[in-house]
């Protein structure tokens, strides 16, 4: 697999680039992670309703777990890498159930009250600010929205016991996230926890995922056994995630507040300026239009590419 680099964009925040990586082929089809995918699957039908209007991935890749939002009306997936999105558009085709579009998680082009569901699933890991994230998240979901997030545990039992044994030198009990390779962090729960509270959000359920993510037991347990222990262990989470991945079920912190679900935000009014939040975008032929500023984004294909203006 190529390495993503991570390169500054203008003054904007590091992001990890997997534009034309071979992700798809060289990280999951036949890379012995069908274990990994299984379980985060348990996770999400789990966690996310079953049903809804509008629903974003936001860091949606190659639209692995696309298919687990088939009871929403409307999948957005987003992602930075184009190439990735034509891997998606691909596997999901082109219709008015799915829309593609290219943006940097810390500008989302989208109005307020957009979404009543989101993911965002293998993805904070490589977020060095993960509050400027969720912030933006936040602004796009409807207060009765559920928000379905999955991050990198630095308290797992593997580091643990590493650091017991002086084969590592970070603790896995202070809150300070872990750089272990560019780009690529665990995160301590309760720093998370903190983060998702101040970005507006109320942590619920969580699950304590792929707690058995060693090669010696998925190379001698069935997977069908593998998945039947993960899916025991995963209540877990409530109490005390020590699994390398920890998914965490949201809702809005406004949610008790409004007595009546705010609508989601019409389909003609979905995309703003990523960078100015009131000015709904217009569309002409294959072009987004800002009319406050001017600025236009292209649609390529079917993909809308907010990575760069015209």
């Amino acid at each position: 697999m190529n390495d993503p680099m991570g390169e500054p964009i203008n003054d904007q925040a590091p992001v990890c680039d997997y534009e034309n990586s071979g992700y798809q082929a060289d990280f999951w089809q036949g890379k012995g992670r069908d274990y990994e995918d299984a379980v985060e699957r348990i996770a999400l039908r789990r966690l996310l309703p079953e049903t809804g209007k509008r629903c974003a991935e936001f860091g949606a890749g190659f639209g692995r777990l696309t298919d687990e939002l088939a009871g929403y009306d409307q999948v957005v997936l987003v992602d930075y890498s184009r190439t990735m999105l034509q891997q998606a558009q691909a596997r999901l085709g082109r219709s008015d159930r799915y829309m593609y579009v290219a943006a940097d998680l810390h500008h989302l082009p989208f109005a307020a009250d957009a979404f009543d569901g989101a993911t965002l699933i293998r993805v904070i890991h490589h977020i060095p600010d993960p509050l400027s994230v969720l912030q933006q998240i936040h602004g796009t979901l409807t207060s009765s929205a559920a928000f379905i997030l999955e991050y990198a545990n630095k308290q797992n039992l593997k580091a643990i016991a590493r650091y017991l044994s002086g084969r590592q030198t970070w603790s896995p009990f202070d809150q300070a996230a872990v750089e272990f390779v560019k780009l690529n962090y665990d995160f301590h729960p309760a720093a998370m926890r903190g983060w998702l509270r101040e970005a507006g959000f109320i942590p619920g359920q969580t699950l304590a995922v792929s707690s058995l993510r060693m090669n010696a037991l998925k190379r001698r347990l069935p997977l069908a056994l593998l998945k039947t222990l993960d899916r025991a262990i995963q209540p877990s989470g409530a109490v005390l995630p020590l699994s390398p991945s920890v998914f965490v079920r949201n809702s809005m912190s406004t949610a008790d507040t409004i007595s009546t679900p705010v609508p989601l935000a019409a389909a003609d009014a979905l995309f703003v300026n990523p960078t100015l939040k009131t000015s709904v975008l217009r569309r002409e032929a294959d072009m987004m239009i800002c009319p406050a500023t001017g600025t236009r984004w292209a649609i390529h294909d079917g993909i809308y590419d907010f990575k760069e203006t015209l």
